[in-house]
């Protein structure tokens, strides 16, 4: 388990991080968002030990990293895929790893499998596209078989293929019982990988809990309603009812009806009395992405003007 506790970190007159607890526990994904600037890589370099805290601590299994016994059997991770001597081979950069950790040079064909570089081991990492870098790096995670690993946008220049591969690959880690940590911009992807989720803005904790409860804590539900199409007296006369009702609603491009303030047999019920047939009633929720963006909207540090100008996006407060 990962374990932060007050954890800051200032460079300067600038603070990168502030205050920041939480705990990432085994047998989950942990997703780790935030925009850009929020602090991630900074957490996640204080948790490896490439840099010290200002203040507060963070652990992984009651120790900070430093003091871990041989640490890289412990912990994994993927901070940079480029940080590789481009003139070794794949299988001889994982070789050197290996030695510098006591670990048998078997594990290196093994791993060089499961991330199927196998055919191009002896190859040079300089000529590897940014998906194999990647590939090798997730490689070097899993190297000393760790029960803690750490991900920074491992699905950086992979394919769709290989995105599934990864999101698979995390999950069957996690189900083993790891503690997995993964960064990521991509929310689709973490909808369907992460099932815990640990959003930071401007350096301080936002949001610790699960992907579904983080959708329902920051967005609004809604039923869609959809009447005949040939109809549109029908609909009319439905949005008068629903509204009556208490319910508010607004139409959609494609000709149906966003209706909040009303649960769904209560629409229906109102639908029947009304004598309006119905075509479909379905309860929807917002998407991660949809429910991150609100979450992170004050905590983003550049935005374009035509958002502003658009509406999208409210700039901040003077002095904030």
């Amino acid at each position: 388990m990962i374990e932060a506790v007050g954890l800051t970190k200032r460079y300067g007159d600038k603070t990168a991080v502030y205050n920041l607890s939480f705990q990432v526990r085994p047998g989950a994904v942990t997703g780790f968002l935030g925009p850009n600037g929020s602090g991630k890589s900074t957490t996640m370099r204080m948790i490896l030990g490439l840099d010290n805290p200002t203040a507060g601590q963070v652990t992984i299994g009651g120790y900070p990293y430093r003091k871990l016994p041989n640490a890289p059997r412990q912990v994994g991770a993927l901070l940079d895929a480029k940080a590789v001597h481009g003139g070794r081979s794949a299988r001889n950069h994982l070789l050197c790893l290996a030695q510098l950790s006591g670990i048998p040079a078997r594990r290196v064909d093994e791993v060089l499998g499961v991330v199927g570089l196998q055919d191009v081991a002896k190859k040079r990492s300089k000529g590897f596209s940014l998906g194999m870098g990647q590939r090798l790096g997730i490689a070097a995670a899993l190297l000393g078989d760790p029960q803690v690993l750490l991900f920074d946008e491992p699905v950086n220049g992979l394919d769709p293929e290989g995105i599934l591969w990864v999101r698979n690959l995390m999950k069957a880690l996690a189900a083993e019982g790891r503690t997995v940590f993964v960064s990521s911009h991509l929310m689709s992807e973490m909808a369907l990988t992460a099932d815990h989720l640990i959003v930071i803005g401007r350096g301080q904790l936002l949001a610790d809990m699960s992907v579904k409860d983080f959708i329902s804590a920051n967005s609004a539900d809604f039923a869609r309603v959809r009447t005949p199409d040939t109809e549109s007296q029908q609909r009319e006369k439905l949005t008068s009812a629903l509204t009556e009702a208490g319910g508010h609603v607004l139409p959609e491009q494609d000709g149906a009806l966003r209706v909040t303030g009303l649960p769904l047999p209560r629409i229906s019920d109102i639908a029947h009395e009304a004598d309006v047939r119905l075509w479909e009633l379905s309860p929807h929720q917002a998407s991660l992405e949809e429910a991150y963006m609100r979450m992170t909207q004050a905590a983003v540090d550049y935005r374009s003007t035509i958002d502003q100008k658009a509406g999208l996006m409210q700039p901040l407060p003077p002095g904030v």
